[in-house]
């Protein structure tokens, strides 16, 4: 039996109902939900080396053989993205134990988070599209919590509108499924990718592709991004840096199973509206970037930015093309993770968001200064760190599908990125210091040390990306050869 598939749901989920029983006991939430993350991130390193050795997993429920029953399924980049998430809420979880408010504690920060972990890793892991949907709305409920946890004005703002984009996705999301069931008479992922291969992708099913594709957009910022900068930038920093990091990445590794599994066979038309799609979120995210004077804003359009690169990767549908975008987004999980962690610190430490309103941290706080330059020079994919493999590779796959213009614009994205972030840095840790030594505040070890761990995890996947390489290149395979998960999940037991 393959128990292992389910455990890094089932880890969080079980510490998640415990914490509901000791809303008070702070020093137990913090212990319990660091511990639960601990044991779910070493579980979840066994669970990718078990994949590498014995291929594809599948774990099915009540012993119902697919395409009948419930099942979850690890393959290398289900795994990949378990493990790097795990990780990162880890280091998130430690940063939230010395910034998060009591109050907010004991609103069921800690309950919540592991929720919302739970809803990530199904999401990752489930063989079926109808489980796909509940995961998807695990992991919502749970942000909608974590987005309104203190009851703040900007807050309840913000979540007004996370909630309806999303409410609406996730009814367009049933209606496509509901769609495709009536078509194909099963929501298993693996028979229906078989089922549209004996049939042909035809004009309506073509017509439900579009369906998901428009859900997906709105999940993960592609294009549909116009309620993404205000809504990660309402909740405290550890939340914020929790949105950043995983939930605009579930949205995208659904398109990636999804896009590559089912529905492949008409790329002139959903692969041409993704790669414009890409194209048009490069450039908006990139305005957006620049022309922000707010740092949470600035950060947050750095993540639009992102969402449109990963999708150049797709559009493309090379195996060199995945390879990248999969190198590229364990890159950005980390790292935007350390983006909003070194910004809200800055925010915490200064009292303000704006950045003329920032001046000389460099000599109060050093570390924190070099800690967030090292995070723009790999966002801008600067070797020897974590994000330079994943564009080269993106950039490779261009050149190979003669997609010059979707080079160029990812290529040029990155200058913005570079600017907007470097605009922070000159601003705020460059000139003559705004903080008096009676009103500096002391920069606790606790919001230092998961900046560093993050960005020795950005030095790590960079320097290490040849460990990885046979890992990524499975993963890859996988999505490039989509027969790969359909025997693996169909005939082998």
């Amino acid at each position: 039996m393959n128990n292992i598939v389910v455990l890094p749901m089932v880890i969080p989920l079980i510490a998640a109902i415990f914490l509901a029983f000791f809303r008070k006991k702070i020093v137990v939430q913090r212990w319990v939900s660091t511990l639960a993350m601990l044991v779910t991130t070493i579980v979840s390193v066994i669970l990718l080396f078990d994949v590498q050795k014995k291929g594809i997993l599948r774990l099915d429920f009540g012993d119902w053989q697919p395409p009948f029953g419930i099942l979850f399924v690890a393959d290398s980049f289900a795994s990949l993205l378990v493990l790097t998430s795990s990780i990162v809420t880890l280091i998130v979880l430690i940063y939230a134990t010395q910034s998060i408010n009591e109050k907010r504690e004991k609103m069921f920060f800690y309950p919540f988070t592991l929720f919302l972990v739970t809803g990530v890793h199904a999401s990752f892991l489930t063989g079926d599209l109808f489980n796909l949907f509940v995961s998807f709305e695990v992991m919502l409920l749970a942000s909608y919590v974590l987005i309104t946890l203190g009851s703040e004005k900007n807050q309840l703002r913000q979540s007004i509108i996370y909630m309806t984009i999303n409410i609406l996705s996730s009814w367009i999301f049933l209606v496509a499924i509901a769609y495709l069931y009536r078509i194909l008479g099963t929501l298993n992922m693996a028979h229906l990718a078989e089922r549209i291969q004996e049939s042909g992708q035809t004009p309506v099913i073509t017509v439900v592709s579009i369906l998901f594709l428009i859900v997906f957009s709105l999940k993960a910022g592609l294009v549909l991004y116009q309620w993404l900068p205000g809504s990660y930038s309402a909740p405290p920093t550890a939340i914020a840096a929790l949105f950043g990091a995983l939930l605009t990445k579930v949205g995208i590794y659904a398109m990636f199973r999804i896009f590559t599994l089912l529905f492949y066979h008409e790329p002139q038309i959903t692969h041409t509206l993704i790669s414009w799609m890409a194209a048009i979120t490069l450039i908006a995210g990139s305005i957006g970037a620049v022309s922000s004077r707010n740092i949470r804003y600035i950060v947050a359009y750095n993540v639009i930015i992102a969402v449109g690169f990963i999708f150049v990767g797709l559009a493309l549908g090379t195996q060199v093309a995945f390879e990248g975008t999969i190198y590229y987004l364990i890159h950005d999980i980390i790292v935007k993770a350390l983006l909003y962690l070194l910004a809200g610190t800055i925010i915490y430490l200064t009292g303000t968001a704006r950045m003329g309103s920032i001046s000389g941290l460099i000599k109060n706080y050093p570390i924190l200064g070099w800690l967030f330059f090292i995070t723009i020079i790999s966002l801008a994919g600067i070797p020897p760190l974590s994000g330079f493999i994943g564009k080269i590779l993106i950039g490779q796959g261009a050149i190979e599908n003669s997609a010059y213009w979707l080079l160029f614009l990812s290529f040029a994205s990155t200058l913005f990125v570079l600017y907007s972030l470097l605009r922070i840095f000159m601003d705020c840790f460059w000139g003559e210091t705004m903080i008096s030594p009676e009103d500096e505040r002391p920069l606790r070890k606790g919001l230092l040390i998961p900046g560093i761990l993050l960005t020795l995890l950005s030095f790590a996947l960079g320097i290490g990306a040849e460990g990885l390489a046979d890992t990524i290149t499975q993963a890859a395979e996988v999505l490039a050869n989509p027969n790969i998960y359909i025997e693996a999940v169909l005939y082998n037991d």
